[in-house]
């Protein structure tokens, strides 16, 4: 039961996890990019819908995606198909959220529940 929490399975209130527990990021490497609530306060798969449905790499790292240029035109982005002029600017806006970020390679990822954010 513990690790389809996760994922959302069987606690019959929808988004309880997404909504109350972050992943806060070190190195990246065990945070997924697009279903982690890692940037933005939403899992970029829920944020971005369109780009997670046309992504190729449904199941990458944090790290994996970085590694591979998350800029707008790096290499990360690997689609099914070429995208429209209206899902090209999501990919804008999301690289935005990424400009910030820093991964820590000595630094481990880890979850804070976001309802005590003193303690984690």
């Amino acid at each position: 039961m513990v690790s389809g929490i996760r994922g959302g399975v069987r606690l019959g209130v929808g988004g309880w996890f997404d909504e109350n527990v972050r992943r806060v990021v070190g190195g990246g490497g065990t945070t997924y990019f697009w279903a982690d609530n890692w940037v933005g306060g939403v899992p970029l798969r829920v944020r971005f819908p369109r780009l997670f449905d046309l992504s190729v790499d449904k199941g990458v790292t944090v790290a994996g995606k970085e590694c591979r240029g998350w800029g707008v035109d790096g290499g990360a982005w690997v689609w099914r198909r070429c995208l429209f002029a209206w899902e090209e600017e999501s990919v804008t806006e999301c690289c935005a959220l990424l400009d910030d970020i820093v991964l820590q390679d000595l630094t481990m990822d880890k979850w804070k529940w976001a309802l005590d954010p003193v303690h984690g």
